[in-house]
């Protein structure tokens, strides 16, 4: 599989995280990075731990729910190397609330975070791909909502369906310039929020899992790194399910 030298991907929600793993993975296979995300000092954490001296990986600011902010690290993006390769859509919360407690600001602010922020992000780049007549995007879905269900998660649920819905249409739309548009579907991944879920919810999610652990944020990455590859050309509008087989048992 051919490097990524020279190539310029761009990450949003990259400050931690499953979004952090992509970045590395990226970073190692020879990718200069922007390190896209609303907290500032994680982004500039991240990306001084990629590039010491800057020349390869840059944190930018950005809030993904703003269509003027995603359009500004679009264009600083390109302003400081030229060229948009590679857009890794992951930015995303997934609050545990229980349908009942569901109000309109909290489902309101996950959608404008996990669905509009995909969309703008992909709107924001696809100029600096069409240029050049190549691009590859891919955004981070969830076996949440497009294969499984959880209780507590169906505004996250929905979100991640609807991300699909649109990977399909868009894909369609730049498919003559030369861009891809594909979605990872991560299952329980090892993150810093995860472990926030608790002992018991923890236990639950790993007895659920064939393979018998939790992936890492590195296994998203992998994942992004070939669905972004040159080679991965002939693919799109399509899904890949990163998950250690949890959605492969007919009952438990």
């Amino acid at each position: 599989m051919e490097t990524l030298d020279g190539q310029v991907a761009v990450i949003t929600g990259a400050g931690r995280g499953i979004g952090a793993g992509i970045a590395r993975v990226l970073r190692a296979e020879g990718a200069r990075i922007v390190v896209a995300d609303v907290d500032l000092d994680a982004a500039e954490a991240v990306a001084a731990a990629l590039s010491a001296d800057g020349e390869h990986a840059v944190a930018i600011e950005t809030d993904v729910t703003s269509k003027p902010a995603v359009d500004r690290m679009a264009a600083e993006t390109v302003a400081r190397w030229g060229r948009i390769d590679i857009l890794a859509a992951n930015a995303g919360i997934y609050p545990h609330i229980p349908l009942a407690d569901l109000d309109q600001a909290r489902f309101d602010r996950l959608i404008a975070i996990n669905l509009r922020g995909a969309v703008f992000a992909v709107q924001a780049c696809i100029p600096a791909m069409s240029e050049r007549g190549y691009g590859r995007i891919v955004l981070t879905s969830s076996i949440t909502g497009s294969i499984v269900g959880q209780p507590g998660y169906a505004h996250y649920g929905a979100s991640k369906a609807a991300m699909l819905g649109f990977m399909r249409s868009a894909a369609l739309e730049v498919a003559g310039a030369g861009i891809t548009v594909n979605a990872v579907l991560p299952g329980n991944i090892a993150t810093p929020g995860f472990g926030d879920l608790g002992p018991e919810h923890e236990a639950a999610m790993l007895a659920a899992i064939p393979l018998g652990v939790f992936g890492e944020p590195e296994d998203v990455g992998w994942s992004v790194r070939f669905l972004a590859s040159p080679e991965a050309r002939y693919i799109t509008g399509q899904t890949l399910v990163i998950d250690g087989g949890q959605v492969l048992p007919e009952s438990a």
